[in-house]
């Protein structure tokens, strides 16, 4: 496709957006009356609802029709392809694998976070250590992933090699030989957990640091007089009043280590007993052309996201109550 052909679709497009636009503005201008402006919002939202229906629940439905069909989706086979996720050693590897990451990441990227925060809370350095913790976030996931590579890079031991990875380097200069990190399992997944934890502990420190200075000085005054101090007052004040915001971060971090994908592709390529439920979905339906069993992993992938939303849903609702 030319240039040309590029510049009139995005022209129709914008031309489209703009022709609906106009037309929920003309008849918005006309509705009125006691259900008027009912019925203007539920104009407004036509639109929005209608791109969901496209984009999100229509996609769903079918990716939900497919985990039921064969590997090409020609032929209805049940429950096989859930079987196949739960019978199979590779599968159940998959699964163990993403039970690893959930139950790792989001613990101690918080615990980083809460850490850092208090202990750079009102300090002089204040504002220059939050900005080196919190730059892995604005580093994309593959990038990281990168970095982290370098770190655990290995050369052959031989003489007259230099070893180019971080680790590795100081493995050497302290007598060892190097190791090929990346492909030991169960090691290699446990070090790119580490990689998760090092882009979202920044996020954890910026939510719980906010939430540490919401803490009302007269609860903390009281306490101080009360001859609390130390780990004392870390737990009995700054732990219970900051909750909501360790809810929310420790499922926020768990929502997007389910979906951990592109850490798994750029550093192991999900070799080496390595791959998650989102890694194994990619290689299923792109690689090896298996629409059936992709469909299924993704489906469980939502099915698995699904109780962490409606714990956060429901917790944000009791605290606002």
């Amino acid at each position: 496709m030319d240039t040309a052909a590029k510049f009139g679709q995005l022209a129709l497009g914008l031309g489209a957006f703009a022709v609906v636009v106009a037309a929920i503005l003309l008849v918005a201008g006309r509705l009125d009356g006691p259900r008027g402006d009912r019925r203007v919002a539920w104009l407004f939202l036509a639109p929005a609802v209608v791109g969901l229906a496209v984009a999100v629940v229509y996609p769903a439905v079918r990716t939900i029709i497919a985990s039921f069909s064969d590997a090409h989706g020609e032929r209805f086979i049940g429950l096989a392809n859930y079987a196949t996720v739960f019978g199979s050693p590779d599968q159940l590897l998959v699964l163990r694998n993403t039970a690893v990451w959930v139950l790792l990441s989001p613990v101690a990227a918080t615990a980083v976070g809460l850490v850092y925060a208090v202990l750079v809370d009102r300090s002089r350095f204040e504002a220059a250590a939050k900005a080196l913790i919190f730059l892995p976030m604005a580093i994309s996931f593959v990038g990281a992933s990168i970095i982290w590579k370098f770190v655990y890079e290995y050369r052959p031991d031989l003489p007259g090699v230099d070893q180019i990875g971080l680790l590795n380097r100081l493995l050497v200069a302290a007598g060892g030989s190097p190791r090929q990190w990346l492909i030991t399992p169960p090691l290699n997944t446990l070090l790119l957990v580490v990689v998760m934890i090092w882009i979202q502990a920044g996020f954890a420190m910026t939510v719980l640091s906010a939430a540490i200075k919401e803490i009302p000085a007269e609860i903390v005054e009281s306490a101080q007089l009360d001859g609390v101090s130390g780990f004392g007052m870390f737990r009995r004040i700054t732990l219970p009043s900051i909750r909501p915001a360790l809810v929310v971060v420790l499922t926020t971090i768990a929502i997007w280590t389910l979906k951990v994908f592109d850490i798994v592709r750029t550093m192991t390529g999900g070799q080496f007993d390595s791959s998650v439920v989102a890694n194994e979905f990619y290689t299923q339906s792109f690689r090896s052309d298996n629409q059936g069993l992709g469909s299924t992993l993704a489906v469980l992938l939502f099915v698995l996201v699904l109780p962490v939303i409606w714990y956060n849903i429901r917790q944000l609702r009791r605290w606002e109550a």
